[in-house]
């Protein structure tokens, strides 16, 4: 197959158009990029991807080099007394464990799997947060935890 002239023109066009849209997305890019110095014991952020992790540790848990780090990555940070947290004590037993209670039955839904269906519950437990919330199968918790199903 030959190549006419006005095929190769618009190929060149074509790159072109690339390569200008190219360079407008870095020069947006480039706007919000800055360069940070930082020294031993400074508080920093890391931007943490859900889909690949932390990315930016090395094999031995050190930070690779700053040239690897974006600015969205690496933030100095900023202290607020809004970011502490109140720790909650909890009752060790002699092999430092703790066994977890329910404290409420938030909720029930019956799900269906092929053969058959089966009931479940939405348990709040002791020393976890409501959106920690587990669903059950409720038969399991009607075994071990009665009290909670009595009807008065």
């Amino acid at each position: 197959m030959i190549l006419g002239p006005q095929m190769i023109e618009d190929t060149v066009k074509k790159v072109r158009e690339i390569q200008a849209a190219q360079d407008r997305q870095k020069s947006y890019a480039d706007l919000k990029r800055r360069v940070e110095e930082f020294e031993v014991g400074d508080k920093v952020l890391l931007k943490v991807s859900p889909m690949k992790g932390v990315m930016r540790f090395g094999n031995k848990g050190k930070l690779s080099s700053p040239k690897h780090i974006g600015p969205y990555e690496l933030r100095r940070y900023i202290p607020d007394k809004s970011h502490v947290l109140q720790p909650e004590t909890i009752e060790l037993d002699q092999s430092l464990t703790y066994e977890e209670r329910p404290l409420k039955i938030l909720d029930s839904k019956v799900c269906s799997t092929r053969n058959k269906e089966v009931k479940i519950v939405k348990v709040l437990w002791s020393n976890q947060e409501y959106e920690e919330a587990t669903w059950e199968a409720e038969h399991e918790m009607r075994k071990k935890y009665p009290e909670f199903f009595k009807v008065w």
